[in-house]
Order: C-alpha cells, then sequence, then structure tokens
C-alpha cells in the first residue's frame, strides 16, 4: 500500500492493458472523389449535377458517386466504436490512387453539397486544420497504405465471391484483441477491392451490401466484440 492506496488487483491491470491493445483500422478502397472546373468554379463530380458535363467527357455518371464516401466516413465517425477510441485509422484510396488519411476525431459536414465543399478544398490544398489547433484533420499523403498500417495487424477484405461468414462469428473467433484489425471496405456501387494486401478475404451477406451497411455491420460486431454499448 502506498500512500494509503492500495494498488489495482492485477487482472484489472491486464484487463487495462489489453483495452490499450485493441484497435481497428478502416481503408475505404476505390473512393470515387475527382474534381473538376465546371464553369468557374472546382466542384466534386457526381452523377446528380454533373451528368451532362461527365457525358460530354466521355465519362460514365454511374461511376461517379462521392456520396457513398460520404455515408461511409459518416457510419465510422458516428459509430460507438470510435467514439470508444478503438477506430485508431481511417485512410481512403481515391479511383486516381490519391491517398487521405482521416483522423477519427474529425467531424465531417453531415450534408452532401457541404461535404463536396470541404473535399474540393482539401484536394486543393491537400490538408484541412483544426479551427481551434494545428492538428491535420485531413491530408492527402504518400502511398502505398501498407506503411501506415501496423506491422503485426490482420488485413481483412469483403469480397463478395469469398467464403460466407457471419461477421459477428468471425470477429469473435478470428481476431485477437492483441492485433490491430484493418478493415478494407470498397467505396464504390459495384466492383471488386484491390485485396492484394488483404491478409483474409470474407463475405458477410448473400445479398449485395451498401459500403455503409457493410461498415455498421462491422462496427457492431466489433463493439459486440469488445462491450461497447
Amino acid at each position: 500500500m502506498v500512500g494509503g492506496l492500495a494498488p489495482p488487483p492485477e487482472e484489472e491491470e491486464q484487463e487495462r492493458e489489453l483495452d490499450a491493445q485493441r484497435q481497428v483500422i478502416f481503408v475505404l478502397e476505390s473512393a470515387q472523389l475527382e474534381t473538376a472546373q465546371v464553369g468557374k468554379s472546382y466542384q466534386l463530380l457526381n452523377c446528380d449535377d454533373h451528368g451532362s458535363y461527365l457525358m460530354k467527357h466521355k465519362k460514365d455518371p454511374a461511376l461517379y458517386r462521392p456520396d457513398i464516401t460520404h455515408q461511409a466516413l459518416l457510419t465510422i465517425l458516428d459509430s460507438p466504436l470510435n467514439k470508444a477510441g478503438k477506430v485508431k485509422g481511417i485512410y481512403i484510396r481515391t479511383v486516381k490512387n490519391v491517398l487521405i488519411q482521416v483522423n477519427p476525431k474529425v467531424r465531417i459536414p453531415r450534408t452532401f453539397k457541404r461535404f463536396s465543399g470541404l473535399m474540393v478544398q482539401l484536394l486543393q490544398k491537400l490538408s484541412i486544420r483544426a479551427t481551434n489547433g494545428p492538428d491535420k484533420l485531413l491530408k492527402v499523403i504518400k502511398g502505398p497504405v501498407t506503411k501506415y498500417l501496423p506491422a503485426n495487424a490482420k488485413r481483412i477484405g469483403f469480397c463478395e465471391r469469398s467464403d460466407l461468414q457471419p461477421i459477428q462469428t468471425f470477429v469473435q473467433q478470428q481476431l485477437d484483441d492483441a492485433v490491430p484489425a484493418v478493415f478494407i471496405v470498397g467505396a464504390f456501387a459495384h466492383g471488386e477491392i484491390d485485396s492484394s494486401y488483404a491478409d483474409v478475404e470474407i463475405a458477410v451477406s448473400q445479398y449485395s451490401l451498401s459500403a455503409a451497411y457493410a461498415l455498421a455491420r462491422i462496427t457492431n460486431a466489433m463493439e459486440m466484440k469488445w462491450g461497447i454499448v
């Protein structure tokens, strides 16, 4: 006993150390974030507002869905998993191979119009700083994304053609709390992720899922695993 206080039980100390090791990283692959000068200003291209522009430049409007990235980010950032401090990193790799690092503490705009303006600013200035400090909340970084991932991390990719596994079962049985988990999710409507750096690929539904819904399943499963309510 030191200063009249007993040291914490060994079990509590071990649990605290294990809890500190629990961390999740998300990679949003093939995000469709592309800017162009439309009229007098630079804008984030999307199928709803720039259909005529895209067809004029022989581009398929269906491929321009930055709203998917917006919804995916909101799902991660709003999750109790993130609010509990367990999301240690978020990375976005665009179809143009631009790599963006997102601070899990950032508060992105909730409306798509304001999100679009933020992305235009980011892709022009290469970083967005916090208004009340020097921290960079969003920044463009040099790839590949693998050099920012922990060396011992388990990297999980998602593919409809892979073995079907309920996500709750997978995280309970296949993920070690002491090993960081990296979830690689496609930020597009249709297609397949670059799974070259994934250790394992799984399918979590017999149906096609939106990126936001797939991420909701993942965050919920990790919250249940770690008792985050």
